[in-house]
């Protein structure tokens, strides 16, 4: 059996899902981005007028996890056990990691997606007076864990390809 978006009702109306019958169980998303820059840009990161953009960029990704039930219509709020943002300077570039974890009855996959995804914008916005052209790339989902659909690994072959 093929299938089917679990966000439309049968009238094909959007509809939140409800899981009021699931059980809570420990879940665990991590999702990653990419900002691409120029190596002017990258060297000029410590010196920044704003302050540290991996920094904030880091606080960003927190606080947007933390308020993802606000800013996508059909999510869910949950209470998130735990809130990491990593980010690491690359040779072309940010990379940026995201994990989140509940204890709750759905899963925390836009919770860590919207996390990567400020992140990223932050420091695109902290940044953009010195370049316009930076460029946010790949924001992905890595892995899941928990819940009915159980386990998810984004294969070997996509994340070799990402950054490139």
């Amino acid at each position: 059996m093929p299938k089917k978006l679990s966000h439309y009702d049968e009238a094909g109306r959007a509809r939140m899902v409800d899981v009021s019958t699931k059980l809570a169980s420990e879940r665990e998303a991590e999702a990653s981005a990419f900002v691409a820059m120029s190596r002017d840009v990258l060297q000029a990161l410590p010196s920044n007028p704003k302050g540290n953009p991996l920094e904030v960029a880091r606080l960003a990704g927190i606080m947007a996890a933390k308020r993802t039930a606000e800013l996508i219509p059909m999510c869910h709020p949950l209470p998130l056990s735990h809130i990491d943002v990593g980010i690491r300077l690359c040779e072309n570039g940010v990379a940026i990691t995201s994990t989140v974890k509940t204890t709750a009855g759905t899963g925390v996959e836009m919770e860590a997606l919207v996390a990567a995804s400020i992140a990223a914008l932050t420091i695109y916005d902290m940044c953009k007076a010195l370049d316009k052209a930076i460029e946010i790339q790949e924001i992905v989902l890595q892995r899941k864990s928990g819940g009915k659909s159980g386990e998810y690994v984004r294969s070997q072959k996509a994340r070799q390809n990402q950054g490139k």
